[in-house]
């Protein structure tokens, strides 16, 4: 099943996130850092759910995108283009970004890191759309995957499902803002960071969780 992990006895690192978040995309050096620091905890992605469902365009959120990506990007340096917030009929729909995700979660798990970083290049530096399939059908054929079986999973109810399971779970864990790190030992979870943070406070977070826990 998709989310058996959760009752398992493991140490593992729980990202919840979004593709669509900007703080999410502008997360990843930080989150590299304390991935590649840290081999001996299994890496769990769940999709957040920023705003799955959201019918309202793109331009009509255009000035308070844009100040939180400019932000974004002088403090991270992470590229940012805004040529999509100008399109007049592009919906800041999140769901199908995380579906994607999921999708490819349940194809291969071993990519789905790779393919989420994959959307949020496409969408925050390239522009592309992410409520085109062709947006994702790419992806997929750039990182090894059958389109034609990509799409059929993608529309198919089994993926919607799934990523539905993916909001629930991140609203049971008590997130509230993304990006957010939990920490997995064994069967008890502890959280880590709840929003963004830099490297160095992550792992005075991730010691301090490590010693007073410690069995």
């Amino acid at each position: 099943m998709n989310l058996d992990w959760i009752n398992e006895d493991e140490n593992a690192l729980i990202y919840v996130g979004d593709t669509m978040c900007s703080w999410c995309y502008g997360f990843t050096k930080e989150l590299d850092g304390f991935i590649q620091a840290h081999p001996e905890l299994k890496l769990r992605l769940v999709q957040g759910g920023l705003r799955p469902g959201n019918r309202q365009k793109a331009k009509d959120m255009r000035d308070i995108l844009m100040s939180h990506w400019v932000e974004i990007g002088e403090r991270t340096g992470m590229p940012f283009k805004d040529a999509i917030l100008n399109d007049p009929n592009f919906v800041y729909d999140t769901e199908p970004a995380s579906r994607a995700v999921v999708v490819v979660r349940m194809l291969d798990p071993s990519k789905e890191m790779a393919f989420f970083k994959g959307v949020q290049t496409a969408f925050y530096r390239d522009n592309k759309n992410t409520n085109d399939l062709a947006t994702y059908l790419s992806l997929a054929k750039a990182h090894g995957l059958d389109p034609e079986k990509f799409e059929s999973l993608f529309e198919s109810e089994e993926a919607k499902l799934a990523t539905k399971a993916d909001f629930q779970l991140s609203a049971e864990m008590g997130i509230q803002g993304f990006p957010a790190l939990v920490i997995k030992k064994g069967k008890e979870f502890f959280m880590l960071s709840n929003g963004y943070q830099e490297l160095k406070h992550l792992e005075v977070a991730y010691t301090h969780i490590m010693e007073t826990t410690s069995k």
